[in-house]
């Protein structure tokens, strides 16, 4: 696995279903709700929602995480909000809720969405101990790949695990070992 290169791992942009950075909260929710149900269902490969913007190049994903942190435009500044009290962030939540109609019909997904961070994206000709390194560090599920300036897919640590534990159980067992020995 030493030689292996992300590409080898990587699953291509469009095998995700994808929804464009203008679309509204509510066509988000629906999206979201489509892509799960499809893949459940098994009629499509992957549940992660990608985001393109007005040229179809890959700007992000959209999972209900998002959607729900969308709703409080104050977590866009997560760090500063570590700090604050709890009895601050119910106030903080009081009037979002209260107009959750008119943000599913109004706000678009681009307001909110964040674009990938150098910690969330590998070159599709690294090696995988760069993607090793940023899935165990970071903690995420997914990166994305690029290939040039584009993103063209998403290695999921899922697959690597599966590839892990493949090598783990094709190893000969140590008495395997010991008997060849003798």
């Amino acid at each position: 696995m030493e030689k292996m290169k992300v590409r080898e791992l990587m699953r291509p942009t469009d095998e995700f279903p994808r929804i464009s950075n203008q679309a509204t909260f509510m066509e988000a929710v629906a999206a979201l709700e489509k892509a799960d149900l499809e893949f459940k269902s098994g009629k499509a490969p992957e549940r992660i929602l990608l985001v393109y913007d007005g040229a179809g190049n890959i700007v992000g994903k959209l999972s209900p995480m998002d959607v729900v942190q969308g709703l409080e435009p104050n977590y866009a500044n997560i760090d500063d909000l570590k700090a604050t009290p709890y009895y601050q962030l119910i106030r903080m939540w009081h009037r979002p809720l209260g107009e959750l109609c008119k943000k599913a019909y109004s706000v678009k997904i681009h307001t909110f969405i964040k674009m990938p961070t150098s910690d969330h994206i590998v070159k599709a000709d690294d090696k995988m101990d760069s993607a090793f390194h940023l899935f165990i560090v970071n903690r995420h599920d997914s990166l994305f790949v690029q290939d040039g300036s584009y993103l063209v897919g998403l290695i999921r640590f899922s697959d690597v695990y599966k590839k892990i534990r493949e090598i783990i159980t094709s190893c000969p067992s140590p008495t395997q070992d010991s008997s060849r020995d003798v």
